[in-house]
């Protein structure tokens, strides 16, 4: 019987390096995660197992929730404890590891220019905001949006689209799988979100007493920059519904 397999394509050979190399770290430094197996490197191609199932949905978010804890635990406390938010990290070919800072001043600027900010003093403060919470134990970030997560027949969780890895704070990129459920799937309500939120920092305590940190006021600082970011893919990407959590960032005009 012959086994399925997906074939995803890239520009340039190395971005075709680039993704392979983020698959390897993220098999070698956080275990909890199921990947599909990377079969066939090409010159400028990748092919997977190819997994059946799902995409997530909100009433996976608590799973999810406890995953990304236990996954950001495990890559801290393997790889990720002496790296800071603020510069790269190394891969171990000594290959950057992208910071959390620079990539997001980046796009906050483009949106800016993009028309998705009113005027720059909105931007300030939004830098402002990503400066704040550039602290704390360091994790990843991979894009936990519901498409990047396969839920099979079984209640197995595959994690796909691991090409871009960055830096991220701890609880940032559950924030991301928050907004984008509620981009995709409409309003959740706060006791549920709150729920996600105890359901990561349980999970990541386990790891070490000071991971389980984020607090909801961390969390909602981090769905106001997804707000910002994800606004030019509004009405992509199954994203059918509109969400600002908080307009201005705290101590804004």
């Amino acid at each position: 019987m012959s086994v399925r397999q997906f074939t995803k394509h890239y520009e340039t050979p190395g971005r075709v390096a680039s993704a392979a190399r983020h698959h390897a770290w993220l098999v070698e430094h956080a275990p909890p995660l199921r990947l599909p197996a990377l079969t066939v490197v090409g010159p400028t191609s990748l092919t997977y197992e190819w997994i059946d199932g799902r995409p997530a949905r909100t009433e996976d978010l608590p799973a999810l929730a406890g995953l990304l804890g236990d996954v950001h635990g495990a890559a801290w406390t393997t790889d990720l404890r002496p790296a800071a938010l603020n510069r790269p990290h190394r891969f171990r070919d000594g290959i950057a590891f992208g910071d959390y800072i620079g990539p997001r001043q980046a796009a906050l600027r483009r949106r800016l220019e993009q028309g998705y900010l009113p005027d720059r003093g909105a931007l300030h403060a939004l830098l402002t905001l990503l400066e704040k919470t550039a602290e704390g134990p360091t994790a990843f970030y991979k894009d936990s949006n519901p498409r990047n997560f396969i839920i099979t027949e079984a209640g197995e969780i595959y994690t796909v689209d691991t090409d871009d890895l960055t830096l991220a704070p701890m609880g940032y990129d559950l924030a991301k799988l928050i907004a984008t459920l509620v981009l995709t799937y409409g309003p959740l309500p706060a006791p549920t979100i709150d729920s996600a939120l105890r359901a990561y920092n349980e999970a990541a305590v386990r790891h070490d007493p000071q991971l389980g940190i984020t607090d909801r006021e961390r969390l909602d600082d981090f769905l106001a920059l997804h707000a910002v970011l994800t606004a030019p893919y509004a009405g992509r990407n199954g994203y059918r519904y509109s969400w600002s959590p908080r307009p201005c960032p705290r101590g804004s005009a």
